[in-house]
């Protein structure tokens, strides 16, 4: 199959000195953006990215990316860019991503997840990015997608604004000023972590950081949506940060709060990627997600939440794929 290039690409890398290289397509995720491999004829590589408006911006990462170099974290350094195509140039930092490896590793785990969590220190003493906050309506804009598009793909219909107003009343402690001042990346997680040969790990999917709790990137790796994390690990590297990073007496509370929170998102996002977009593979995540929430809003301090799933959406629900409502 003959693979569409980006528009402009080839006066934009004969700009960017790399007039001679092949460009080489690789695997694209759940956006527009597309990416490819540039190969030189001297052997050096680098990576295209197709951030195509109007789907896409190109700024955020940019923005992002130079604030984690500059602040001494291991993202992709700009080689070249184009705002106006969306083209950016950058570091390849090759193919061995944390999950492929721990899955052929799995004597690796513990190392390099506490590695990725000491990152997550890291990035909590750190100064902010100049970004947005994190706050009340970025929240509840995310925690909304799951009564958009899960709730009618399940057939329940519900008060949707009680459903906001139950969530806001339990993110407000984590939307006052003090927990929107550590730089959230905000898709931490073991796909969006890669092993480099230096022994470093490297950053990528990062355009969408915010300024917020310093335990959002933690409920990202330690609840990922694509791969199982065991409740030992998941204890296990909390203790680690809990013992490396200045944490508030509210934290275990805060962690759950935010699990449930992006749990629901997820939920929501994956069923969307499935009904507008034609991505039914999504679906096969949400039991995963389901025992993922459980967990969080087993937290006494989540019973408020806790009640309102018990009464909207039955276990049996729960357990159903929505692919059997309209088969």
């Amino acid at each position: 199959m003959t693979v569409r290039l980006p528009e402009g690409v080839k006066p934009f890398l004969e700009a960017a000195a790399w007039g001679d290289a092949a460009i080489e397509p690789l695997a694209g995720d759940a956006s527009f953006r597309r990416y490819f491999r540039i190969r030189a004829e001297s052997g050096a590589t680098a990576m295209l990215m197709d951030a195509p408006p109007p789907h896409e911006d190109p700024r955020p990462f940019l923005h992002v990316a130079k604030y984690l170099c500059g602040a001494g974290f291991r993202a992709p350094q700009i080689l070249a860019e184009d705002l106006a195509r969306g083209l950016v140039l950058i570091e390849d930092f090759g193919d061995d991503r944390m999950r492929e490896h721990i899955d052929a590793h799995p004597e690796d785990e513990v190392a390099i997840y506490t590695h990725a969590v000491d990152t997550l220190v890291r990035l909590a003493k750190a100064p902010v990015a100049q970004l947005a906050a994190y706050d009340a309506a970025a929240y509840l804009r995310e925690t909304a997608l799951l009564a958009e598009w899960y709730l009618p793909a399940m057939g329940i219909a519900t008060d949707v604004a009680e459903y906001e107003a139950i969530w806001r009343e339990a993110l407000a402690p984590l939307c006052e000023n003090k927990w929107q001042q550590v730089t959230v990346l905000r898709d931490y997680h073991a796909e969006n972590i890669m092993l480099l040969s230096d022994g470093e790990q490297g950053l990528i999917d990062f355009q969408d950081a915010l300024a917020g709790h310093p335990a959002y990137d933690l409920v990202s790796i330690l609840q990922d949506a694509r791969r199982d994390v065991s409740p030992e690990l998941e204890a296990a590297m909390l203790d680690h940060y809990r013992r490396e990073a200045a944490v508030s007496p509210d934290f275990d509370l805060h962690y759950a709060l935010l699990g449930a929170q992006r749990n629901a998102k997820i939920i929501g996002i994956f069923t969307r990627l499935w009904k507008r977009d034609g991505k039914e593979r999504y679906l096969s995540f949400l039991p995963r997600m389901w025992g993922l929430l459980e967990r969080d809003l087993a937290h006494p301090g989540l019973v408020k939440v806790r009640d309102w799933f018990d009464r909207t959406i039955p276990q049996e629900i729960r357990a159903s794929s929505p692919l059997d409502l309209v088969a």
